[in-house]
């Protein structure tokens, strides 16, 4: 019998097609919910179904009603808001997933911070700072340097570090203007978007570490390094490869600590995704979500015998052993192409230059002509992707530098 998947699917999101050619491939029926109303949802009643994200009390009683009529297998979400939704729906499902209060605090920085530190792994000093309170009297109870941060925004979005009371400052009237905006704002569940988490910033080196949860028991699947400084202001995420050149019992430390993180948060199924920083006292755990990495990221990932990381993720949704499957051999690489400067995006220049230098598998461009565009940490959108594969890491990782050299983004003041 065919499995039927409710994949909750926000507007923003780039995942889209990647998920939905996956259930194609694995004929697997797919329940689009989203928070918008889907146009072919009165053309193919009961395929899809409009969540009002920002009103998650009426979450349950929408997905039961629509349970009722069509029986879920299982409910996946793509980003750190639809996983929430997603294990909102599948508790009013009464199907196995993530605990809500789990994907809550997973996407909730204050929560992940304290359950952390409730297990004795290593955590920074943390303090919640309310945004009506005046920076000038909170600039004295954090220790510098700290990294200021919103709780519930992903990818490095509104992230500072900052040295002194100066600083703090500035950056603090920066993130109270970025939590006002609209679709900021309209993310936040509670009071999320009245506070801002502050944190002792933590030396070391960066890596990603992409894994999945199945009944606890945790499989990592990548890790990522972060060949770019990350030590601030802000934190532009930029390439990341795969496999990490990382000593062997490091890469472990991470893992574990990773798995350590997780099953401290309650999570017990499904993707994960870490930041994590090393330094000479161990692996500390930056963030963890429960979701797979973002953006168009995941097209790194290969899995044998050809299978994309989409893929794995509803396999192991619908209950089929995926802890045998090994990631290709290959290198790969992926830079996330990070806005200069604010204004109108006018061109970006060179696309098939870049395209031509050995190992680039292709560059795609996610934001189309004509649009605003703002840099981080205000903004939280990437120009684009390019993604290199080769033997070794280092090889991929010269060849996306050398294909970002040959590209010119034109902005518009």
């Amino acid at each position: 019998m065919k499995k039927r998947i409710m994949l909750v699917l926000p507007s923003t999101t780039y995942r889209t097609h990647a998920f939905m050619t996956a259930a194609a491939k694995l004929d697997i029926d797919l329940v689009v919910a989203s928070d918008h109303r889907q146009a072919l949802g009165a053309l193919v009643p009961d395929t899809t179904l409009a969540l009002n994200f920002r009103k998650v009390e009426t979450i349950a009683e929408r997905v039961y009603e629509f349970g009722q009529k069509k029986s879920i297998d299982a409910v996946v979400g793509v980003d750190d808001a639809s996983a929430y939704i997603a294990a909102l729906a599948a508790r009013a499902l009464g199907i196995p997933h993530n605990p809500v209060e789990a994907a809550e605090a997973a996407r909730n920085k204050y929560l992940m911070r304290q359950k952390m530190e409730a297990v004795g792994l290593n955590n920074p000093s943390y303090q919640l700072l309310p945004v009506k309170k005046k920076s000038s009297r909170l600039a004295g109870e954090v220790n510098y340097p700290a990294v200021l941060k919103p709780l519930f925004l992903s990818a490095s979005r509104g992230v500072t570090r900052v040295n002194d009371a100066a600083e703090f400052a500035a950056a603090f009237q920066e993130l109270k203007a970025l939590l006002t905006l609209p679709e900021v704002s309209g993310r936040a569940y509670g009071e999320e978007a009245a506070h801002i988490l502050a944190e002792d910033y933590i030396e070391g080196v960066e890596i990603a570490l992409e894994g999945i949860l199945v009944k606890r028991e945790f499989k990592a699947l990548a890790i990522f390094d972060k060949p770019d400084p990350l030590e601030g202001p802000h934190f532009v995420e930029t390439i990341y490869v795969t496999p990490s050149r990382l000593p062997g019992y490091v890469q472990r430390e991470a893992v574990h600590a990773a798995h350590r993180a997780a099953l401290a948060l309650g999570l017990e199924n499904g993707p994960v995704h870490a930041e994590l920083r090393i330094n000479e006292r161990g692996a500390w755990v930056i963030e963890i979500a429960a979701r797979s990495i973002g953006g168009l990221c995941s097209q790194t990932l290969r899995f044998l015998p050809e299978m994309s990381l989409e893929e794995l993720i509803l396999r192991q949704a619908v209950g089929e052993n995926i802890l045998e499957v090994q990631r290709e051999r290959a290198a790969a690489a992926v830079m996330m192409l990070p806005v200069p400067q604010a204004g109108i995006l006018e061109a970006v220049e060179g696309v098939e230059a870049a395209k031509a230098v050995e190992g680039v598998e292709d560059v795609i461009l996610s934001i189309p002509a004509g649009q605003e565009v703002l840099p981080l940490p205000r903004g939280g959108r990437y120009l684009g992707f390019i993604f290199a594969r080769a033997e070794q890491p280092e090889d991929a990782e010269t060849a996306i530098r050398e294909a970002y050299r040959r590209l010119k983004v034109v902005i518009r003041p």
